[in-house]
């Protein structure tokens, strides 16, 4: 089993997602939670709570860390999973590609139309576009302040 299902298994006893996880520079290990009841977003003390947790755990499991940073995705949340785009559909994203789609573009910007057959649905300003999931070098969701002061 690896480490990042060790830690998706022991977060989501704790109520939380485990968004994404890294090693970083001089020991540094960083962990990107979310709620599981999509209920609100994560606080301090839900942060507080699972890097206590979390220390114990890694402990017990005697991985080499130094510091550990558990915090929200933020407003810009990484996309890494099927069930991201999923849960996701009908906001924005940015999308960059492994390889071109059609030998044409990379990075693509637009809504989330969903996940069919293991291809991500995006409408973007040139149309509609499918790119395969395993195509995805990185994606995250672009917030769009200006829905927001309209409310």
């Amino acid at each position: 089993m690896d480490f990042a299902h060790l830690l998706e298994k022991t977060l989501n006893g704790l109520g939380y997602e485990l968004v994404d996880c890294q090693f970083a520079a001089r020991g540094l290990l960083r962990v990107l939670i979310d709620k599981l009841d999509k209920e609100g977003g994560v606080d301090v003390e839900d942060c507080a709570a699972a890097s206590r947790h979390l220390s114990r755990f890694l402990e017990v499991e005697r991985v080499d860390y130094e510091r550990l940073e558990v915090s929200s995705p933020g407003l810009d949340r990484p996309l890494k999973k099927a069930a991201d785009f999923e849960r996701f559909t009908g906001e924005e994203a940015r999308i960059s590609l492994r390889t071109p789609v059609a030998g044409r573009q990379r990075n693509y910007r637009g809504r989330i139309l969903g996940l069919i057959d293991n291809q991500v649905r995006l409408l973007t300003e040139a149309g509609e576009v499918s790119v395969d999931l395993e195509n995805i070098e990185k994606a995250r969701l672009e917030p769009d302040f200006r829905q927001k002061e309209e409310n």
